[in-house]
């Protein structure tokens, strides 16, 4: 849910703080203001407009019998639009009274003081959230926003291209996964991937810094600092290398936007990317081998520690602008858009839940089981004041690009990282 923050909300005028508008300092916030608003704006993007309009009307009508008569607007934006009308509302006295927004973009508003604390007693399974969504609302002990769904990352293989050398079933442990690749490798030869990892695609290389107990910057007495360098960084970095080398044979220039579209033509067999790539890539007007319809398989990614691969958990939140003058009522909202019902339907078309006790029931069905187990164990980025000023993707993508085509050594590559984070980490 990579967004830009357009002009870093730095519009005269909005920046307020959220003591200045009745923010509390124990963390969270009552909402009380506006709990007798007789009008309700709700921003969400097109994605609940086009896939899930049942769950919004729902949410309008739990609100609705509490407070009749409440007129409740819906506006509906696409991701490039939103965040520039987000930015010029917020210097009014008109914005939104709840917002989707993409996990990632929470930070800059958050530091900014653009949304109101929330009092987490008062969502459903709040106590249950999982670790990763939980971190990108939370910023300096409070909360600003309730998750609302997420989507994971797993491993996707070709049964055809893995059964030509012999093995049949999925890899449960990463001495497994190797093993078959090796073989897979061998047989293809050097024109072949045997796994397509772009090298730039730091959602997977920062899996396996944070699977070798690594991450990328730690916070020491109020401070952040880039811990790329750091030796578990190194060794999942490392081992991110070892796999580039091995089993990546196409650009080593490459972001993974378009993996889905590689791995449709046929020279790869297998990926790690988010659930929905393997069957993108099966769609005909993306297949180009005519072979991978019922061909491909999901399975949880296994670490080289022994355990899951951690996985970095992309989704949204809703949150609740510090100028709402309905905040009580649009905490009631999100209540009943995110809650027990609403998961389920969220779940219905696809989505991971917000929660562990939701989440646990998919794995229990076949059809989920694999990304369900694979949130399980999951990380986000840093919610250090700066990160949202750090050019991540830049910063991380070279480092990734230095080591991955041998440019820089990992321990030099991440060095550098490291100096580039520090630069700004802290700067709010």
């Amino acid at each position: 849910m990579k967004r830009k923050l357009i002009a870093a909300i730095g519009i005269a005028g909005m920046v307020v703080t959220v003591a200045a508008c009745g923010g509390s300092d124990s963390g969270s916030s009552d909402n009380s203001g506006g709990a007798d608003a007789k009008e309700l704006t709700v921003w969400l993007t097109v994605d609940a407009q086009n896939n899930w309009p049942a769950l919004v009307k729902a949410a309008d009508a739990a609100v609705q019998k509490k407070h009749p008569g409440i007129k409740i607007n819906h506006e509906y934006y696409g991701w490039p639009d939103k965040n520039t009308k987000l930015d010029a509302v917020l210097a009014t006295d008109k914005a939104p009274d709840v917002v989707e927004m993409g996990n990632t973009e929470m930070l800059g508003y958050m530091v900014k003081g653009a949304f109101a604390p929330l009092d987490t007693a008062k969502f459903t399974n709040s106590s249950a959230w999982l670790d990763g969504l939980k971190a990108s609302v939370t910023y300096d002990g409070k909360t600003y926003g309730v998750p609302y769904y997420a989507g994971g990352r797993v491993g996707n293989w070709r049964k055809d291209v893995f059964a030509s050398v012999g093995v049949k079933s999925t890899p449960k442990t990463y001495a497994e996964l190797t093993a078959a690749l090796d073989k897979v490798q061998k047989k293809e030869g050097d024109k072949f991937s045997a796994w397509y990892q772009p090298t730039r695609d730091w959602y997977a290389a920062m899996s396996f810094v944070y699977d070798a107990g690594g991450s990328i910057a730690v916070q020491s007495g109020g401070q952040w600092k880039g811990n790329l360098s750091s030796p578990e960084s190194v060794k999942g970095l490392t081992e991110f290398k070892n796999v580039v080398d091995k089993y990546m044979h196409g650009d080593k220039t490459k972001d993974e936007s378009d993996r889905y579209i590689v791995y449709g033509q046929g020279k790869s067999g297998m990926i790690f990317g988010a659930a929905w790539e393997g069957a993108t890539s099966a769609d005909p007007k993306n297949d180009k081998t005519g072979k991978l319809k019922d061909n491909l398989e999901n399975f949880v990614m296994p670490g080289p520690s022994g355990k899951n691969m951690p996985v970095f958990l992309g989704g949204s939140d809703l949150a609740v602008p510090v100028k709402s003058k309905a905040q009580a009522v649009a905490a009631e909202w999100i209540n009943a858009f995110t809650g027990p019902s609403g998961q389920k339907g969220l779940m219905a078309k696809g989505n991971l839940p917000n929660n562990k006790t939701d989440l646990a029931t998919l794995k229990n069905d076949p059809a989920t089981a694999v990304p369900a187990t694979a949130a399980e164990s999951n990380w986000f980025v840093p919610m250090a004041p700066g990160w949202g000023q750090v050019e991540k993707a830049q910063v991380l993508q070279t480092m990734l690009q230095n080591i991955g085509t041998g440019k820089k050594s990992v321990e030099a590559a991440a060095k550098d990282a490291d100096a580039a984070i520090d630069k700004v980490i802290n700067t709010k």
